[in-house]
């Protein structure tokens, strides 16, 4: 049952319609644009349930509502998404339902806890490979896997295939196989390249490890700069918190001591570098629907993009949008075409590789 039926039924007629009269309120500032027009004359509310860190979306949030006039009631859940919003069932409150990883979107789609949306704003800002096929979810925002390496090497150019060369044994750091972000990258590499293929390859990216496959992505900087390591893969968003932390600091001096290359898969024709996402679904029983596909407008506009890239240094998923200085000076990133949803398929395939080879042992 939607909210407002429910609403409804809580209150007489008089007092339903001095309810109704309230939250009507001022019209929403006529900016124009489609999303506003979605959005409708009432401000109205819409609920967004968030396993992100609300101080990292806030900025982007506080600009849609003064865009828009709707208020954005915002629910962090840090673990559970899934389980909560099915638990509640119809009932459930929630419009939107944000994350990070392909893979924790497609089980919000598996669950049948979203529904389609048909939106020419989302088609044309988001590229197909970065969104559902029938519009079932969306990328708003990309984290690149790219190489951190020593500044002072003589190294401008990287493929993920080279992280495997005897070449650098000893010299590659890397945080555990199981995070999501590194089974994402394996499962592209399956993807690509097939089981045998991969297994060959982290067999030989293991044996060049300088050491046991742990800590954050922040610690293979902190390892290069202590001489631990030359090179490692980690998120390129990172690099942008660490060179912008106070000077002086250590996470400042991680920054200072390395640089960053964009991979790619070098063995497969078009192969470009491999991106995870933050991304959102509309969920399946949203009281304020078309708030919350109002909402989702909103992010791939060019304002938002640009305050994601400023605020998270993510790369923004809609083309042409100004970068954060930071993440533009890692140059022009040509993103791996392959679907995304293509990768999440092989996420099992990849814990089990890992697990099979004793990577994090």
């Amino acid at each position: 049952m939607r909210l407002h039926s429910r609403i409804a039924r809580l209150f007489t007629l008089p007092a339903a319609a001095l309810l109704l009269a309230a939250c009507g309120g001022a019209p929403a500032p006529d900016t124009g644009d489609e999303t506003s027009a979605r959005a409708g004359s009432a401000p109205g509310e819409v609920n967004l349930y968030t396993t992100r860190e609300p101080g990292l979306i806030q900025p982007l949030l506080d600009a849609f509502t003064q865009r828009t006039g709707t208020r954005v009631n915002t629910v962090f859940v840090r673990d559970g998404l899934l389980e909560r919003v099915r638990a509640e069932g119809e009932r459930s409150p929630a419009d939107v339902l944000m994350t990070v990883d392909t893979g924790n979107l497609l089980d919000l789609v598996d669950a049948g806890i979203t529904q389609p949306v048909q939106s020419a704003v989302l088609a044309e800002a988001i590229p197909a490979h970065l969104r559902g096929p029938g519009g079932e979810w969306f990328a708003l925002s990309l984290r690149d896997r790219v190489l951190y390496a020593d500044k002072d090497l003589a190294l401008e150019a990287f493929s993920y295939e080279e992280l495997a060369d005897p070449l650098w044994k000893g010299k590659v750091c890397i945080r555990s196989g199981q995070h999501p972000y590194n089974t994402s990258l394996i499962a592209a590499m399956i993807a690509h390249r097939g089981v045998e293929a991969t297994e060959a390859w982290l067999r030989g990216v293991k044996a060049n490890l300088a050491r046991k496959a742990a800590g954050g992505d922040r610690d293979v900087a902190r390892d290069i700069l202590a001489g631990i390591c030359e090179i490692g893969i980690a998120n390129a968003y990172y690099v942008g918190r660490m060179k912008n932390a106070e000077p002086g600091s250590e996470q400042h001096q991680w920054g200072e001591a390395i640089k960053v290359i964009r991979p790619i898969f070098a063995s497969v024709e078009g192969g470009g570098t491999h991106v995870n996402i933050s991304g959102a679904a509309v969920a399946a029983h949203a009281p304020n629907r078309d708030h919350a596909v109002a909402l989702l407008e909103y992010l791939v506009s060019d304002e938002a993009q640009s305050l994601y890239a400023r605020a998270n240094y993510e790369y923004p998923v809609k083309a042409g949008v100004e970068l954060d200085p930071v993440v533009a000076s890692f140059g022009e990133m040509r993103v791996d075409a392959l679907p995304l949803a293509d990768i999440a398929r092989h996420r099992r395939e990849a814990s089990e590789l890992v697990d099979r080879i004793g990577f994090d042992n």
